[in-house]
């Protein structure tokens, strides 16, 4: 970035110098002409630890002074976003301020909700997961308390020198001596666009960073500029993007030994107590070893390195032998962990996220198990909801849309998933240790990854355990930080084959397809003009033709015109043109033709897709509002709709959800669409608005169905009313925090139900019962069967005992040996073949039926069973295995069994002789 970018009217006016630092060599502006040293950590070692910088904040004293003074100074106060960022679709969480206002007011497609505006924003940071508890500073959630300019040629609100005059005023108006203030140049370049920044720093503490958004990487024909060898190009748009660091700003006003201590005081005490750890509190060598622990860990980053080393190195420097530091310092990093992570799932789980094994869902469950597992590594006497809970209440129940008994049963629910994960994962890592044990390998990165994302089992068991089996396990200390940023973003799918790539460019050139279908959704015939006809597709000025689109299938019908009928079978839309896929006659250009939309279809894809909408409200309505569509699908016959939800919905639930959207129906409640500004829409509704993805553009078609309200582009019925009935058909599991309900609407409901009245008059027929003795019948039926299948097996086995009694039984060296063929069933041949076997012979049966089933099973160690029935297959056609001292197989060729028991005999008596 060119060093005229940071020569700021302000910087002159007020005294400031250009310096370079003698560490790191970076440029850095100050009002101490003396000063070499830029302020940044390690640069410079903290000083405010036990001589706080700042006059004494609480969290909720420095947010408010925050805001109120940008307020004072013209900024529009708004309320934060949720952290899981529902507007975006290619992160999941909220990682910073800016994050709410992208991508469509960073790229000035949509005007921001005020300008300028002030907020202080939670955001959620995993990649370094790892640094929590260990560094003194880190935090997976913490508050970017920020303010943002959206400066246009039309609109320039402010800019640098501004940016940076209101933060020496805010900084001065909280207690700071400007002389100590130092602004480091910092380019910046993110998610496409650029611009010079300056890093805020007092004390050796970055405190807020000041980003001038002013270039784009998109080439808009402007003359670029070099940012680290990539061209970028000015933008018309300037966005002052700053980010204060409300913690790092409370710890610097406190000087406690951790930012940790200074925003979670009182939790820090009861998670000590609960530990055993109290006595600790007030041991003033306790405290010196961890404020200098956290004054030299703070000058480092374990990323990628190791923790012995850090730990080895800062021990050397405060004068405390390792194990020493070791011994105090491990037990109350987990604690600052704990105290952090469970801030971290407040906002998760009150903000609605539902932990499993995908997107948001998977960074709540990592979060969520990592804490449980150090809470039981140093006994906590506390339970993780309790501890959640304790945080939405301190950070306000009313910041949160979930209920605190819903996220109680959440967590109750994932901690009985973790015992089990525990429980069964022991035989796999047991497995794999071996594996490479044998290998003379240790367990690697990619097994542990796959071990923790395949089977939830966390790293430090399979340690634990690999080391039981002797083997060693290759687990970097930051091993949870790495997951964490494997799954932070959207998965970026490769590209797939463009089906209408010939034709794409032709259609780009056409003028927009008038979308009839939204101004007049129950129209089914209308009047067109042929804009063109190419490869089957036929291109219209307007049309009511739906085409295929956010879960819906297209529309059918026909195009009526002088030359004949064409059938349409399938409609497009590529960019604003409609296509329509038809067979039949071919049009010309400028022909006026009449079109009709098969109106029963329409009309149940209205249904369906209207239905979807109040079966959602009814899931909500039942289950909570941390309901959230995770798919859709609509059809002539059947639609379905996937929910997150933490565990399977019950029978009962599900009653309850069909009755609640029948009410709905019953109520006839008109349906309202329009269009609106997205911005606008966003704060009306919330961004529970985007349940079926994110939809492009300034404005978008808001559809209110029941107290439903979505981004929505489909058809839809004028009331509830006209759904006529919803009929739930069953409910599936589709994978962990996801559940699929499918069900029918209208007709559709009226054709399933009587399909159902139709299996119920067979099924009555057949008993030759009345249909409300019908379910009793059943009952007493299948305990009949059940009793006489119990009978059968019985009698199976008894004659089982009678053949085993009458096979020849012959003695070598004192073992019995049995060979022979059986009537009978591959069970009782295996069941038959192991009584010999654990009465320490060995037989070989082989029960004959349409294919031979082989057993062999092996009392001694001399005879192998799983060679000797692999052989024995092999003669019959088949194949074979096992272990030692049991295998089966099968084949097919009856007629060479004599030979195949006269083998597997002599390999049995080879095997014993020698």
């Amino acid at each position: 970035m060119l060093e005229e970018e940071y020569q700021l009217e302000y910087f002159r006016e007020n005294g400031l110098v250009r310096k370079i630092c003698k560490a790191c060599g970076s440029a850095f502006w100050t009002r101490d002409p003396e000063r070499e040293y830029c302020g940044d950590a390690p640069c410079e070692p903290y000083s405010f630890i036990g001589n706080p910088i700042f006059s004494p904040h609480t969290i909720d004293e420095m947010r408010e002074a925050y805001l109120s003074f940008f307020e004072q100074n013209g900024h529009t106060r708004i309320e934060r976003y949720p952290v899981a960022a529902r507007w975006r679709d290619d992160i999941y969480l909220t990682i910073a301020s800016i994050a709410d206002f992208q991508p469509y007011v960073t790229n000035g497609e949509v005007p921001p909700p005020a300008n300028p505006l002030t907020i202080s924003q939670p955001c959620i940071r995993l990649n370094d997961l790892d640094s929590v508890g260990r560094s003194g500073r880190h935090l997976t959630t913490f508050e970017m308390m920020a303010h943002h300019a959206f400066n246009t040629d039309e609109n320039n609100v402010y800019w640098k020198d501004e940016t940076v005059s209101l933060c020496d005023r805010f900084l001065a108006s909280v207690g700071a001596d400007l002389n100590r203030v130092t602004y480091k140049e910092h380019p910046w370049i993110g998610g496409g666009n650029a611009g010079p920044s300056v890093e805020v720093l007092i004390g050796g503490l970055e405190v807020a960073t000041l980003v001038f958004m002013s270039l784009t990487k998109r080439d808009n024909g402007r003359e670029p500029v070099d940012m680290e060898g990539v061209p970028y190009y000015p933008m018309d748009l300037r966005i002052v993007d700053t980010g204060y660091g409300l913690e790092r700003m409370v710890w610097a006003s406190q000087g406690s030994p951790t930012v940790y201590d200074a925003v979670f005081p009182e939790l820090i005490s009861r998670l000590m107590k609960s530990a055993g750890l109290a006595s600790l509190l007030n041991n003033s060598e306790f405290t010196r070893i961890l404020a200098l622990n956290a004054k030299y860990a703070g000058l480092m980053d374990i990323t990628g390195s190791n923790l012995y080393e850090m730990r080895r190195t800062v021990a050397e420097n405060i004068g405390v032998p390792y194990q020493k530091l070791q011994d105090i310092i491990a037990p109350i990093e987990r604690i600052y962990a704990i105290a952090d992570h469970t801030r971290c799932l407040a906002y998760m789980l009150g903000d609605c996220i539902v932990p499993s094994n995908a997107q948001e869902g998977y960074l709540a469950r990592l979060v969520l198990r990592r804490t449980l597992r150090m809470m039981n590594e140093i006994d906590m006497d506390e339970t993780l909801g309790d501890l959640i809970e304790y945080q939405m209440r301190t950070i306000g129940i009313g910041s949160f849309e979930q209920e605190i008994g819903v996220v109680q049963e959440i967590i109750r629910n994932e901690e009985e998933k973790y015992a089990l994960t525990m429980e069964r994962g022991g035989r796999i890592v047991q497995k794999a240790a071996r594996a490479y044990k044998k290998k003379n390998l240790p367990v690697p990165l990619d097994e542990l990854i796959t071990l923790y994302d395949s089977h939830g089992i966390p790293p430090e068991i399979v340690r634990d355990i690999a080391k039981e089996e002797g083997a060693d396990v290759d687990l970097p200390d930051n091993f949870y930080s790495l997951i964490a940023d494997v799954h932070s973003e959207s998965e970026v799918t490769g590209k797939t084959e463009d089906p209408y790539a010939a034709i794409r460019e032709r259609v780009e050139a056409m003028p927009d397809t008038k979308m009839l279908y939204y101004d007049l959704p129950q129209a089914t015939d209308f009047d067109a003009i042929v804009l063109d006809q190419f490869d089957e597709y036929l291109v219209l000025d307007q049309t009511l033709f739906y085409p295929e689109g956010g879960g819906q299938p297209a529309d059918t019908g026909k195009i009526v015109s002088e030359e004949g009928i064409s059938k349409v079978d399938h409609v497009v839309k590529i960019g604003g043109v409609i296509l329509h896929h038809i067979t039949g006659e071919t049009l010309r250009r400028g022909e006026h033709v009449k079109g009709a939309v098969d109106e029963e279809r329409r009309e149940t894809m209205m249904r369906h897709h209207t239905a979807t909408h109040v079966l959602l409200h009814a899931a909500k309505e039942v289950l909570g509002p941390h309901i959230h569509q995770a798919g859709a699908q609509k059809g002539v016959e059947s639609s379905r709709i996937d929910i997150r939800h933490f565990r399977h919905v019950s029978d009962k639930e599900l009653q309850q959800i069909e009755d609640a959207a029948n009410r709905l129906v019953l109520n006839d409640i008109p349906v309202h669409i329009g269009w609106e500004d997205r911005t606008a829409a966003e704060q009306k509704y919330g961004f529970a608005l985007y349940q079926g993805g994110v939809p492009p553009g300034a404005r978008i078609r808001i559809v209110q169905v029941a107290g439903d309200v979505q981004a929505c582009a489909g058809t839809h019925c004028i009331s509830t009313g006209q759904i006529g009935s919803v009929r739930i058909m069953r409910l599936e599991h589709v994978q962990d925090g996801i559940e699929r309900i499918e069900f029918s609407a209208g007709m559709a409901a009226v054709a399933y139900n009587r399909w159902m009245e139709g299996i119920v008059d067979t099924s009555v027929a057949t008993l030759s019962v009345q249909r409300e003795n019908l379910p009793t019948s059943v009952e007493r039926f299948f305990t009949e069967w059940k009793e006489q299948r119990k009978e059968i097996e019985r009698l199976q086995a008894k004659v089982a005992e009678l053949e085993i009694a009458s096979i020849p039984v012959e003695d070598v060296a004192g073992v019995s040996i049995v060979v022979h063929a059986v009537t009978a069933s591959p069970k009782e041949v295996v069941s038959m073949a192991t009584a010999y076997a654990n009465e320490g012979g060995v037989a070989l049966l082989a029960g004959t039926g349409d294919r031979v089933h082989v057993a062999v099973a092996s009392g001694v160690e001399q005879v192998n069973a799983g060679e000797i029935v692999r052989r024995v297959c092999e003669i019959l056609g088949g194949k074979g295995g096992g272990k030692p001292s049991l295998a089966q197989g099968s084949g097919a060729s009856a007629a060479s069994l004599e030979e195949a028991l006269a083998t597997g005999r002599r390999m049995i008596l080879e095997q014993l002789n020698n």
